[in-house]
């Protein structure tokens, strides 16, 4: 049988238990669970009983945590389990660097934070660089998190308009028989463009910036010949880009702009087998130091657990296949 060891932790703010745990003290149980230890409250103090190493762990992990919650910082349900996985995964992450990582919104959410550690650096490079270019499976936040960077940099005054793009190429020879005019036609498929936008700011401001013409939803075509000054340009779906329009869109980059590309390079809808513009970037410009390329996988995917569990399915199939 295993020796049992405990550690105290000394409470100098009561409410702090409260907060941290939760109602019932719901993530006090996911922590035992996480880390095979056992968790009791006293009157100013808190023990943890377990195998020596698992109890060093979260002790560690604990002292940290109150430390960021007497600073200001709040872990909503999402960021206190996202906390727990990547402490259990890695060797004593930077907690308190990753969740200054935050992005701040005028909006209800408030603020939004990773909930991965390729999130963060996705984040991160956003931040820090002209071009991003985000590959990965669905429901990995690629476009969501550009979206948030995008809402949070306008309201802050660092850029005048936020331009959305996508290709359009899903509609194919369909496109001649929806009614109305081109823009009309396309609509359809920049629809999740539309609602990561509406999440952000809410319905109505939404609604307002895209009459005013601070936000523009375009499919890609439509960039030819275009030069895009002060501006957060999202090119989503860029899987299914050809290498021409790729390489036409990266040079409409103009001054004081920054660029987010996001796609699966797992769902390439093109037709006839033409190539993909994102797969061919990949080898063509990641040697350029100016541009940052950050690659999800199904453990950043952020959906239902389901997802990742499908997304691995197909993974297998396809090796199988191939």
């Amino acid at each position: 049988m295993n020796k049992i060891f405990s550690k105290n932790i000394v409470l100098e703010h009561n409410n702090h238990l409260k907060e941290l745990f939760g109602i019932q003290d719901q993530r006090l149980s996911l922590i035992e669970k996480k880390f095979h230890v056992r968790l009791t409250t006293g009157k100013d103090q808190l023990t943890i009983l377990g195998e020596e190493e698992n109890v060093a762990k979260v002790h560690r992990l604990l002292q940290i945590l109150f430390k960021l919650m007497a600073q200001g910082f709040i872990f909503r349900n999402l960021d206190f389990k996202f906390v727990l996985s990547l402490w259990a995964e890695n060797d004593e992450p930077d907690i308190k660097k990753i969740f200054s990582e935050r992005i701040e919104l005028t909006s209800e959410k408030g603020y939004i934070t990773p909930r991965s550690v390729v999130q963060y650096e996705y984040i991160y490079a956003i931040d820090n660089f002209d071009v991003v270019i985000g590959i990965g499976p669905a429901g990995t936040g690629k476009t969501y998190l550009a979206m948030a960077k995008a809402a949070s940099a306008f309201q802050k005054k660092k850029f005048g308009r936020i331009v959305l793009v996508r290709p359009a190429v899903e509609a194919g020879e369909k496109l001649g028989f929806l009614p109305g005019n081109i823009l009309e036609k396309v609509n359809p498929y920049l629809r999740p463009l539309y609602d990561a936008l509406y999440d952000m700011v809410g319905a109505e401001r939404a609604r307002q910036m895209l009459e005013d013409g601070i936000v523009e939803i375009a499919p890609l075509a439509f960039m030819r010949g275009r030069t895009l000054n002060d501006s957060f340009i999202i090119l989503d779906e860029a899987q299914n880009s050809t290498p021409e329009q790729m390489k036409m869109f990266l040079t409409r980059l103009g001054l004081n702009s920054k660029m987010v590309i996001t796609g699966d390079i797992t769902q390439i809808d093109l037709p006839n087998h033409q190539k993909s513009g994102l797969v061919e970037t990949q080898y063509i410009l990641q040697k350029i130091k100016d541009i940052k390329f950050i690659h999800f996988s199904d453990q950043d995917v952020i959906r239902n657990d389901l997802v990742k569990t499908v997304i691995k399915a197909y993974e297998k199939y396809e090796e199988k296949r191939n």
